[in-house]
């Protein structure tokens, strides 16, 4: 077993996509959406919003074959394919999406978009609108003038997306993690526009225990000195405290099963580490430099402002959850993993049986896997028979 989770570490780190094919791989454009006047949930009217997004199929001329893939915390709107043949990493879902796959592009219009405040503001193929983008009014960067934004103003900025399209229902939407979030606001806050709901590794609403461990990402950041208040961006940005936040995020996104395997010459009795306090043990000095390279593709501003929208979530924004689920229409599917310890399967458990108690037409099935909370990108695979017949219901 160890073994097996090993190589399948190997298959991350050398940027294999696990469960890609040998065939020719599906080639995507980015493409760039602008709007004007967009009012926040905050009561906050931004003059302009831009977000990227990419497509996989055609479009049908009744324009109703669309799938919407909303992404997760530290992704981007790359689900499936690659910018160039050779890119060494196919999107994260290509597993599932593309001609003859779970999500087939033979048939089905797949679209996904960059979320306002994404992460990774130093990708060059990403394209947001947050705290580093430059305010009209000023001339300079918001930094933390930016107004706080929720799920919802996500979701209605992909709404305002898809509607430039010519689409105004969705066969289904699809998101994992904070992705999830998104798909089942989708489904709370326009039940008319959404005819199927697959809802992988999330949460209904965030309890206490998760709004606390989401802060933990977020004190590094506030903690490093260059991060001045969120005005860093003419100075030296707040790196180190970045680099700490990634550390966070991707332990708690792991399971201890999958970590251990990950350092198979793991030592205990680090000899560096036993001579000099100053000096880390070799596993954390690894670490530390995989997180740095993470940390130079983000803006830590952004990051916190993830946070922010990931600590206020509950679906509809209402206090109420079940008055939330009983707005739903959407046939649903809920795919927890079975050993999450971020965003755990208990509570995807009692929503099931919240919304078969509502007499709404859901499943729930888990993914299995040693990954944890990755389990919903990395051992995913074996549910493509099911995803795939969920949407043909």
């Amino acid at each position: 077993m160890k073994k097996i989770l090993i190589i399948g570490l190997l298959f991350l780190f050398s940027s294999t996509v696990f469960g890609a094919d040998k065939a020719e791989p599906l080639l995507v454009e980015k493409q760039h959406f602008s709007t004007e006047n967009f009012t926040t949930v905050s009561g906050t009217t931004l003059p302009q919003v831009n977000i990227g997004w990419e497509s996989y199929g055609e479009l049908n001329e009744a324009k109703d074959n669309v799938i919407l893939i909303t992404h997760y915390f530290s992704g981007t709107s790359h689900a499936a394919g690659k910018y160039s043949a050779d890119d060494a990493v196919a999107g994260y879902w290509d597993a599932l999406i593309g001609p003859g796959k779970a999500i087939d592009t033979n048939k089905y219009f797949v679209i996904s978009s960059d979320t306002l405040v994404n992460a990774n503001w130093h990708d060059p193929h990403v394209i947001t609108t947050g705290p580093a983008s430059i305010n009209p009014a000023t001339g300079k960067p918001y930094g933390l003038d930016f107004p706080v934004v929720t799920i919802t103003d996500f979701v209605n900025v992909q709404k305002r997306l898809i509607e430039s399209l010519g689409i105004t229902k969705l066969h289904a939407v699809m998101g994992a993690s904070m992705g999830s979030f998104q798909a089942l606001e989708w489904a709370t806050r326009y039940p008319d526009q959404v005819e199927r709901l697959i809802h992988v590794i999330g949460a209904a609403t965030m309890d206490a225990w998760t709004v606390a461990a989401l802060e933990k990402w977020a004190l590094p950041i506030r903690l490093d000195k260059n991060w001045q208040q969120g005005n860093y961006y003419d100075k030296e940005r707040p790196l180190d405290g970045l680099a700490a936040t990634m550390l966070n995020i991707t332990q708690d996104a792991m399971h201890p099963i999958i970590y251990n395997a990950s350092f198979p010459d793991f030592n205990v009795l680090d000899e560096g580490a036993l001579k000099d306090i100053r000096t880390l043990p070799k596993l954390n000095q690894v670490l530390a430099q995989r997180a740095m390279a993470r940390a130079k593709t983000q803006d830590a501003n952004h990051v916190l402002y993830l946070i922010r929208a990931s600590q206020l979530f509950t679906a509809g924004m209402e206090g109420n959850l079940s008055a939330a689920l009983k707005k739903i229409s959407a046939k649903t599917l809920l795919l927890p993993a079975t050993n999450d310890l971020l965003l755990r399967p208990e509570n995807m458990r009692t929503v099931y049986e919240s919304m078969k108690s509502l007499g709404k037409e859901v499943q729930l099935s888990e993914i299995e896997g040693g990954w944890g909370h990755l389990d919903g990108i990395f051992s995913i695979s074996p549910k493509a028979q099911l995803i795939s017949e969920f949407l043909e219901e």
